[in-house]
């Protein structure tokens, strides 16, 4: 089917010919661990070769993905060796190139964010940014970059944004919805307060490890559960900031939800606004219907497209969402990538295309003025 979906793309010159792209969710990968560890100082790369990455999470060394080619496209192995999406002129031939990619986001999954051991964790989140700089973002400048922090060291986080916000080699904040606490929590605040001030977005990322299972009663018994769960983290981590009051703290902050769907997301606004009239006596401290923070504060990748049997059931969830909310994103190399000229089935006028495929992602990242200071830079 991938090779098809490729072979149909080659003769597509219609909108996509017109309209440039934004790939706001890419994941390169380490060609290896001893790549991984060469970015660590000798004391953490001695730590991890003796004792190894210890997380709560019991995927941490198996396979997230553990069918379907782990979890990859058959066609995204590079032809020089080394995993889908760790060689970068191969990156730039199959996805850059191919599809008229202007800028393109990466996701790096750091196990950073997953450490028992914090310590390790910040110092695998600044390796990991270390690296995007020597292998993606320096040499190519179509790819930006997301600021890896370990978000249960709130200070070592603070400490790690404010030496890189005027990097414009990184357009946002990188943290795991699954955290150890409700993300609302004040714990996490200085993040959020040094993300804002920078105006950087903060992007959580859905994926198969965390420090906190996607289900409210503990760990799945397979993949499928836990590839299906991948919004619930995403509400979870959203519902928290909006009650705990994140938004009136910091009025500028900017969140983005990434690969965790978003058919979810109007029934959710709905019923938060339904919860609020009812029991807004127990949150005096919001200012304002969850809807309105949610419309001033939070964007969403669109990969993976839930599409209804009915295109123009599609088209009613766009609208719901609001055109000018939605990040278009592939998740490649993963094998559900999401093509640029098949993840919708439906007609979408010139300017709502532009919006989703492009526009959208320029305003939020700034990406047409990047000599343009920073908020209290």
């Amino acid at each position: 089917m991938t090779q098809e979906l490729l072979a149909k793309a080659k003769g597509a010159t219609d909108d996509r010919a017109r309209t440039m792209i934004v790939d706001c969710d890419i994941h390169p990968a380490y060609t290896s661990q001893a790549e991984m560890l060469s970015y660590l100082p000798l004391r953490w790369r001695q730590h991890v070769q003796e004792f190894g990455l210890f997380s709560a999470n019991p995927l941490m060394g198996a396979l997230p993905y553990p069918r379907m080619n782990h979890g990859m496209r058959r066609d995204s192995y590079p032809a020089a060796g080394g995993p889908p999406a760790s060689d970068l002129a191969f990156l730039q031939e199959q996805l850059l190139d191919a599809h008229g990619i202007e800028y393109g986001i990466l996701q790096p999954l750091s196990p950073g964010h997953l450490m028992s051991n914090t310590a390790l964790g910040v110092a695998l989140c600044a390796g990991t940014n270390d690296w995007q700089i020597d292998k993606w973002t320096g040499p190519e400048p179509r790819l930006k970059g997301s600021l890896s922090v370990m978000q249960e060291d709130a200070q070592a986080s603070v400490t790690e944004i404010q030496a890189r916000a005027n990097d414009r080699r990184f357009v946002q904040v990188a943290i795991s919805p699954r955290t150890l606490e409700p993300a609302g929590r004040q714990r996490y605040w200085p993040i959020y307060e040094a993300a804002a001030h920078y105006d950087l977005p903060v992007a959580m990322h859905s994926a198969a490890f965390g420090s906190r299972a996607n289900t409210g009663s503990g760990w799945a018994s397979f993949y499928i559960e836990e590839h299906f769960a991948f919004s619930h983290a995403a509400q979870t981590a959203l519902v928290s900031m909006i009650f705990e009051g994140v938004f009136d703290a910091f009025p500028h902050l900017k969140v983005v939800l990434v690969e965790g769907g978003f058919a979810w997301f109007p029934a959710m606004v709905w019923r938060l606004d339904r919860e609020w009239e009812r029991h807004r006596r127990e949150v005096p401290h919001l200012k304002r219907r969850p809807s309105e923070y949610i419309r001033d504060h939070v964007w969403l990748t669109t990969q993976p497209v839930e599409e209804p049997p009915l295109s123009s059931q599609l088209d009613d969830i766009l609208r719901w969402v609001g055109m000018d909310r939605l990040l278009f994103s592939t998740d490649y190399p993963h094998w559900d990538f999401d093509h640029p000229d098949y993840a919708f089935r439906l007609p979408l006028s010139p300017g709502d295309r532009a919006l989703l495929l492009r526009e959208n992602a320029v305003k939020l990242f700034r990406l047409d003025g990047a000599s343009v200071e920073r908020r209290g830079a």
